[in-house]
This record gives C-alpha cells, sequence and structure tokens, in this order.
C-alpha cells in the first residue's frame, strides 16, 4: 500500500500526524500512546473512534466532547506519563502541520512557545523537540537555523523553548503556548508566575486564534493549573478542555512497583504524583489578604533608629553557598497588646557572599538599633555563634524550632497587628508558605517545592521575640 504524500502546513489532524510513521516516527503510532492521542484529537474537535471516546470521557468527567479545536487544553497528568514528550509534539505538530499564513504579515514571525519550570527542564522538552523534526524525513526540509533553544522554520515560524517568564513572552506573535509543568513554576520576585504569565500570554494568542496547552502533574490546591481543573473539569466548554489522568493511564507500560513503593513511603505525595490528585495536605499559610493588609506601601523599606525605642534583631544565616543570610529588625509601637509590630529592617545577602562579612554588616545594623544580641534560627551551626562573637554582638539560638515561630506569629498576621514594607522578595516568600496538615494534629511550615524562606524567618522570628518581651 502506498502511503499518501504528505506536505507539512496543510492542516494534517493532529490523530493522523501521530500515527504517520514519516511525521513523528513509530514510537507515537504505538498502542503505548492511545491514550494521549485520544486526548489530543478531543481537544482539536477530531473525529473519535469508539474506544477512544470511551477514554476521553473516563478522563475528562463524562463531559460532552468539543465541537470546534478548544482555546485551551490542560492535562494533569501523573509522573514518568511522557508529559515532556507530549509537549515537544504539540508544538511541532502546531508549527509544522498548520498553516498559518493567514495570520502572519509580511516579514512577521510566528511563535510557537513552549515554557517549561527551569532552563533545565527547558532544555529537555527542546532537545524531544529537535529530534522530532530532525528525525522526520518530512519536517527536516521545514529547518531554516537552529540556535540553542530555537528551530526558526521556513514561512517565519519559529519553536522557542524557554525557562517560564512572563518578561520573555511579551512583544511576540504567539501562535500557540505550552505550559510544561506550571504547577511547580517559580520566580523570584513573583508568588503566581504561572498567572502572570498566563495574563501576558493571552494578548499574544487572542490575535492568532493561538492555543494554550498547559500539560504537567497537580500540585497543592492553588494555582492556574488547579484553577482551571476546578473550574472545568467535567463541564461542559466551548473554550477549556481539562483532562486528568493518573500515570498508567497514560503510560500503560510503566513499572507499578515504582508506584506502589511510592504510596507506601508517602502515600499524599504518592496520589500527586502518580494519581494525579491534588494534595489535600497542603494549603497556603497565609492568605493574600492578611499579607496585604500588612504591608504599609507609603513608607520607604527601612525605618531608621528611633531614641528610646527597644527593638529585638532575628536572623537566619547561611553560610554563603545556597541560602540567603537574612536580618529583621523591629519594634511594637506602644505596650498595648493591639499595638503593631513593627518591621524597620528587612535585609539579605544572596549567595555567594562571605558569611562572616555579612555577619559583621549585620552585627552593625543589631547596634545602630540598640540591640545588644542577635537571635537566630535554632539549627545554625557553632560558626554562626562565633561569628558574631568576633563582631562584638551576643548571638542567642531561638528555643523554637522554624515552624513553631510560624504559627505563634500566625495570629499577628490575621489580626492586622504587623507591618511590613513593600520589599517584593519577602511577599513571594510569604505568599509561597505552605502549612503541611499532619493526621497526629501537629502541623508544620515551610517553603514549598523550589522555593525559599529566608526574608520569612527572620520576619517571623523578629515577630516571636516583639511577643515574648510583651509578654515578659
Amino acid at each position: 500500500m502506498t502511503l499518501p504524500r504528505i506536505r507539512p502546513r496543510t492542516m494534517i489532524g493532529i490523530g493522523t500526524a501521530l500515527e504517520d510513521h514519516r511525521l513523528f516516527g513509530p514510537s507515537f503510532a504505538g498502542d503505548s500512546w492511545n491514550g494521549w492521542r485520544a486526548v489530543l484529537r478531543a481537544a482539536f474537535a477530531e473525529q473519535l473512534r469508539p474506544e477512544e471516546k470511551q477514554f476521553v470521557d473516563s478522563v475528562a468527567g463524562n463531559r460532552p466532547l468539543p465541537l470546534h479545536r478548544v482555546r485551551e487544553l490542560w492535562i494533569t497528568a501523573g509522573r514518568r506519563s511522557g508529559k515532556s514528550r507530549m509537549a515537544a509534539v504539540i508544538g511541532a505538530y502546531i508549527a509544522t502541520c498548520i498553516s498559518h499564513a493567514d495570520k502572519l504579515s509580511p516579514g512577521e514571525t510566528g511563535y510557537v512557545l513552549i515554557l517549561s519550570q527551569t532552563m533545565l527542564q527547558a532544555t529537555v522538552v527542546f532537545g524531544y523537540v529537535r529530534a522530532l523534526i530532525e528525525g522526520s524525513p518530512v519536517l527536516r526540509a521545514l529547518i531554516d537555523t537552529i540556535d540553542q533553544n530555537e528551530i526558526r522554520l521556513r514561512g517565519n515560524i519559529t519553536i522557542a523553548v524557554h525557562a517560564a517568564s512572563f518578561r520573555s513572552v511579551r512583544g511576540r506573535t504567539v501562535l500557540a503556548c505550552v505550559f510544561d509543568e506550571s504547577a511547580y513554576w517559580r520566580d523570584e520576585l513573583s508568588a503566581n508566575p504561572d498567572v502572570e504569565v498566563y495574563r501576558a500570554i493571552l494578548p499574544a494568542l487572542s490575535t492568532t486564534n493561538g492555543m494554550l496547552i498547559g500539560i504537567g502533574s497537580p500540585y497543592r490546591r492553588a494555582g492556574l493549573m488547579y484553577t482551571r481543573y476546578r473550574d472545568h473539569y467535567g463541564k461542559d466548554s466551548a473554550k477549556v478542555f481539562v483532562v486528568k489522568a493518573p500515570t498508567t493511564t497514560l503510560n500503560p507500560v510503566i513499572d507499578t512497583d515504582i508506584i506502589t513503593q511510592a504510596e507506601t513511603d508517602d502515600p499524599a505525595a504518592a496520589r500527586s504524583e502518580w494519581q494525579a490528585e491534588f494534595r489535600t495536605d497542603l494549603a497556603s499559610f497565609l492568605d493574600d489578604d492578611s499579607i496585604d493588609a500588612a504591608i504599609n506601601y507609603s513608607r520607604p523599606l527601612e525605618l531608621p533608629p528611633q531614641l528610646g525605642t527597644r527593638y529585638y534583631a532575628f536572623t537566619d544565616a547561611s553560610a554563603g553557598r545556597h541560602d540567603n543570610f537574612t536580618l529583621c529588625i523591629g519594634h511594637r509601637s506602644g505596650p498595648k497588646e493591639t499595638d503593631k509590630i513593627i518591621t524597620d529592617v528587612l535585609r539579605g545577602f544572596r549567595p555567594p557572599f562571605d558569611p562572616a562579612g555579612v555577619a559583621r554588616e549585620f552585627a552593625e545594623a543589631a547596634r545602630q538599633y540598640h540591640c545588644q544580641s542577635i537571635t537566630g534560627d535554632n539549627y545554625a551551626g557553632e560558626w554562626v555563634s562565633q561569628a558574631f562573637h568576633h563582631a562584638n554582638v551576643c548571638y542567642d539560638q531561638a528555643e523554637s524550632i522554624k515552624s513553631k515561630l510560624y504559627l505563634e506569629g500566625l495570629p499577628i498576621f490575621t489580626r492586622g497587628l504587623i507591618e511590613i514594607p513593600n520589599l517584593q522578595i519577602l511577599l513571594r516568600e510569604l505568599r509561597l508558605l505552605e502549612r503541611r496538615v499532619a493526621r497526629t494534629g501537629v502541623d508544620s511550615v515551610d517553603h514549598g517545592v523550589s522555593g525559599s524562606d529566608d526574608y520569612a524567618n527572620a520576619l517571623f522570628g523578629m515577630i516571636s521575640l516583639a511577643v515574648a518581651k510583651k509578654e515578659q
């Protein structure tokens, strides 16, 4: 049998493209990718076979099938289910198998963007994209040039793979955008990078009727992927199509012993990572309203020391290799329990740095605010005490562990008894703090995956000192 001639960019259906060995190779035509093909066919409003419709019904909450290609496709899937490879396939398909000539002005470049959690992950996805196009006897004829993270194709189409940032997506004509693992995106200044990238990309997609595809494993019940799941899973929508599938549903050949062991080691994490369930044991520690109410936008970042005021200094030390070395100095505004705790100073050094030099600078700052001692995290090493001793400031180790400092300081936030500066790195950390609800009844507070809490630690340590001194 002679296969029909395939010409790129003539609107080849995605199901047909995945099943044709000449386009994306034989692997995606195999039975192990049946689930992915069915989902993509449904999202692009292609005719489904009976067994495909049954599969899509099971992973899409039995909602009616889309009648037209959707504007947004969200796939929450377990680990090792082929998400990054499928992100690459979707990007390559939209760039090579669909004509965009009517959407671009002469000389204008249209972009198919694939945004990943980190540059390392973006490099992985780019490797998949490049292999797909270079390995196809049909698609490689479209290649113009290839550099570190972009494949420029004939017809002014570029596939670009980047680490997720709302700064990098503005000013481009975007034909489609793939969000890879958006539930785990992190940004140095933003607490909600997925939402901000989404807002930045929508205008670019609206001018081309472009498609947004979000693929990833779920995490806690917050963020863009969760809200899309909450609002659209199992519901009839002409624009948004949401799918939820465990690892074994999309990758039936995986070794299930791996999953069984993970469920034994950490059942809550395994339900998220392998069963594609959003975690119920994690919650935001502080709500946005409490954080926003604490910010004094009209004040400078630091307040000068005042005579007759008692100040409290707390540091979250670092050896200068990974974490920030931070210091918080504050005071109470009055003797009453309803008087606020004011954050006067919140400083930090980002690694690499000389920890002894930072200790000397922080010691000098403490003396300027009449503090004869600095308190620090009870996990800090002996070198911290020695460093501050050499800087002529006494160092006291906190009696409480970090989680206890957070939980004891929570009422200060919820009652509106704290004032903080409009310091973006602090606000980001506060919004990303997670409270883990334990079955034993002992909750813990920590930063999320790939997050940080160095500024927040120093702040809550200062709060604990101010509250303790008042009670004495």
